[in-house]
């Protein structure tokens, strides 16, 4: 008798939601390579490899800079449980989901956390800061760069100067952030940072890259006792990523051939052509959707170039229209977290999906669901308007 359950058959989607984002072919055909030990001297070059290209990446010449084997909330989880003692003093930003998980994780961890709040779809100043200064003496200050629940964008230089000012570590959150806009990481004095793959890197799921100066190892190396987590015990997994190459754990292999060609696919693009790409794109779409009376919810100011987060039109159901574009368009973006559920679709333009195509295929798919549920008039002007915009860029 034949097994009963089929063999696995996705259907192919244009993912333009908050993650993850379509993978390149190249990264697709890394993957299926034959798959090698985690000690084998091939593998351990590659390591290397993947080394040298994150430091470029985040633009720091950090020695401790490797991927965690987890999602990008191991690597979340991986700089608060070792940046953070119990009864350590952290100031957390939190305007979104990810500042709130930030908390959360530094709650579990032990730490004092002091709760720097600004309203979702807004950003820190470096007066905001400041004053939460006033009142604590942090070790650490978390705060989140890219706002994947929200679509702002968070400044990063001033605020670094206000925390080492004031003697603390700053972390930073840039899952979304990395490949997408700067992230200068020795030029902004970022101390520790984590990102993820399926972002911007336009790789799947289920590695953190991370990074961490002198200043932080330094504070890991004097904790008072282990991290909770061994797992995530950054001293050893440097041992592993490092000279030594002390066995920790067997990495996912594959993964991190696909990393590998994720990375060198943007360096080969260059950095900064890359983020060009991005904000062209952006540009392009915002257009469009301006034409057809979809406003942001970030100002212009602090808006993610890849990751766009707009207000649902007045009298349009949310799931009704993303439910559409799925199963009629095989598109796929994101609905609104938190407070922002029912009121914000989130638009993904990252890494493989930042293309022309991706914006006109959204744009011509949305105005045909909005004219039949009568929320415009006519259809085209959308794409009319991101196709002047391509004309001008």
């Amino acid at each position: 008798m034949a097994y009963a359950i089929p063999p696995i058959a996705p259907p192919v989607r244009t993912l333009l939601g908050p993650g993850p984002s379509n993978v390149h072919p190249r990264v697709l055909q890394a993957m299926a390579s034959p798959i090698v030990g985690h000690l084998d001297p091939y593998y351990l070059k590659m390591m290397d490899e993947i080394q040298v290209m994150l430091r470029e990446t985040f633009r720091t010449k950090n020695r401790a800079t490797f991927a965690v084997s987890g999602t990008g909330s191991a690597g979340q989880e991986a700089t608060i449980a070792n940046l953070v003692e119990p009864g350590d003093a952290i100031v957390i930003g939190v305007n979104g989901v990810f500042g709130e998980r930030l908390a959360e994780m530094a709650r579990r961890a032990g730490g004092d956390v002091t709760r720097l709040e600004r309203p979702w779809g807004t950003v820190f100043s470096p007066e905001d800061l400041k004053t939460a200064l006033a009142k604590v003496r942090p070790r650490v200050v978390a705060i989140v760069m890219a706002e994947t629940s929200t679509g702002a964008m968070q400044p990063i230089e001033d605020i670094a100067r206000l925390v080492h000012d004031a003697g603390a570590l700053l972390l930073v959150d840039a899952v979304t952030a990395l490949g997408g806009i700067p992230v200068e990481v020795d030029q902004w004095g970022i101390d520790a940072i984590y990102s993820g793959t399926q972002k911007c890197l336009s790789c799947p799921p289920g590695l953190a890259p991370v990074s961490f100066n002198d200043r932080a190892v330094a504070a890991i190396t004097a904790r008072k006792q282990p991290p909770h987590s061994w797992y995530l015990d950054v001293s050893m997994l440097t041992s592993y990523w490092g000279e030594q190459r002390a066995y920790h754990h067997t990495a996912p292999i594959n993964m991190t051939y696909a990393l590998h060609e994720a990375l060198r696919l943007i360096l080969e693009e260059g950095l900064d052509a890359c983020f060009l790409r991005h904000r062209r794109h952006h540009e392009a779409l915002a257009a469009g959707l301006a034409a057809i009376g979809i406003e942001f919810v970030p100002e212009e100011s602090s808006r993610l170039p890849q990751l766009n987060a707009v207000r649902i039109p007045p009298n349009v159901d949310d799931l009704t229209i993303r439910r559409s574009l799925l199963e009629r368009f095989g598109i796929e973006i994101g609905g609104g977290l938190g407070p922002f559920k029912g009121k914000v679709w989130r638009i993904g333009l990252m890494g493989h999906g930042a293309r022309q195509e991706s914006v006109l295929c959204l744009l011509a798919a949305l105005e045909t669901l909005l004219f039949e549920q009568k929320a415009i008039s006519e259809v085209g002007a959308g794409v009319a308007a991101a196709t002047s915009q391509y004309q001008r860029a």
